[in-house]
């Protein structure tokens, strides 16, 4: 299969201009000013027309409850599973899946089965093993062994710190969880990321901090999510940032509604101060939490209620930063996209370039998704799905 974008305003995602962009099957091709060849026999070749729309990499969405979370509220309040449209209408290509408050009614091998599945379905999933809890549970009985024999583990997590859902681990457990995934990392090539959940405790992100003071473990082994709870916490991660450490934003549907709630910081402002503190452009990030639960707590820690998270949440969030707070294109982008494929050792996503994965999207001039291709299949055309799950079909 052959497929050439052409006239598309492409943000590799450095602004290029207007550009073609072929693609052979999964993969990226070449992308010049104009690209025409000569083709013999019956190959199938598929023009888009690209003309004002800005062509942009598939969004790696690096944390999701692929399978469901929650549950705080008891069993009634576990939150359903993630259909494949949830993601490709969203512009997600790459999903990494992951546990959160609950890893005994749900674990590791249902989290591999469904980042299989939904790889199976047309997009690309990775995983991290383990949950909120100290000892990790995971799938062979070792973090170094899930990471080294697994293809789709790439590090642990959620690990949670700082939060009363926690299993408030001593800073001996965390540095050994710590230091098997950096070492599994190392020796299968892969990130061995430790992506950690922030709480609203008062400890903040002092268990990442005292490791990185009193062992040889580097800043760039964490991924710290929900930095932009409150304004705190996120002082302190813009600090952390600052000295090149690695964070990630939580988006939301309703930025609004928990800024007013909960002092969250809405990404669009948090993205603006980081860029205004100077903080490496490499070092941000945001996931969605897709289909976690967003439980709301009174002050005694009881449980009032919840949301649930959705990756609709991020081109939300990329629209905001360019609208509000006039963000170019080009930076809010690198969040979802180059940022997160380095940082996970991505290393043919997150990019417009020869060679890479041919996961795209197309948006309009409101930057609403238009079209989204992954592995160089064409998902989602005219902002409406093209391919659906499994089960999707049964309903449409």
């Amino acid at each position: 299969m052959i497929t050439i974008i052409r006239n598309a305003e492409v943000y590799a995602p450095e602004h290029l201009g207007k550009k073609d962009v072929l693609l052979l099957g999964s993969k990226i091709a070449a992308v010049d000013e104009h690209i025409s060849f000569n083709i013999n026999g019956p190959v199938e070749v598929s023009e888009i027309d690209a003309g004002g729309k800005a062509l942009i990499p598939g969004f790696i969405d690096s944390h999701s409850h692929i399978q469901g979370g929650g549950g705080e509220g008891g069993f009634s309040t576990r939150t359903p599973e993630a259909v494949l449209t949830d993601f490709t209408t969203a512009g997600v290509t790459t999903v990494v899946g992951c546990l959160g408050t609950d890893g005994t009614a749900r674990d590791m091998v249902s989290l591999l089965a469904k980042a299989r599945g939904l790889e199976e379905e047309g997009i690309t999933t990775y995983i991290y093993t383990g949950s909120y809890r100290i000892p990790v549970k995971t799938i062979t009985g070792e973090i170094m062994k899930d990471i080294m024999v697994i293809d789709k583990v790439i590090g642990i997590g959620e690990i949670a710190v700082s939060d009363h859902r926690s299993s408030q681990p001593t800073f001996e457990e965390f540095v050994r969880a710590v230091s098997d995934a950096r070492v599994g990392g190392m020796l299968s090539g892969k990130a061995g990321i430790i992506n950690v959940h922030l709480g609203d405790g008062r400890r903040k992100i002092d268990l990442i901090k005292r490791t990185v003071k009193e062992t040889e473990i580097p800043l760039a082994q964490f991924l710290p999510t929900h930095i932009n709870r409150n304004q705190e916490l996120f002082e302190e991660c813009v600090a952390y940032a600052k000295e090149g450490g690695y964070i990630d934003f939580t988006g939301s549907d309703d930025p609004d509604f928990w800024e007013k709630t909960d002092g969250e910081v809405r990404f669009s402002k948090g993205l603006k101060r980081l860029l205004d503190e100077r903080v490496g452009m490499d070092n941000f990030t945001i996931s969605s939490d897709g289909q976690g639960s967003l439980p709301i707590f009174n002050e005694k820690k009881e449980y009032l209620g919840l949301g649930v998270g959705k990756s609709s949440c991020l081109i939300k969030a990329i629209k905001e930063c360019v609208f509000r707070e006039n963000i170019p294109l080009e930076t809010a982008i690198r969040a979802l996209t180059c940022n997160p494929a380095k940082i996970l050792k991505l290393k043919t996503k997150g990019r417009i370039m020869a060679g890479m994965d041919a996961d795209l999207c197309l948006l309009d001039s409101s930057i609403d998704i238009d079209t989204v291709i992954a592995k160089g299949k064409v998902m989602v055309s005219g902002k409406k799905p093209l391919v659906f799950g499994t089960f999707e079909k049964v309903s449409n």
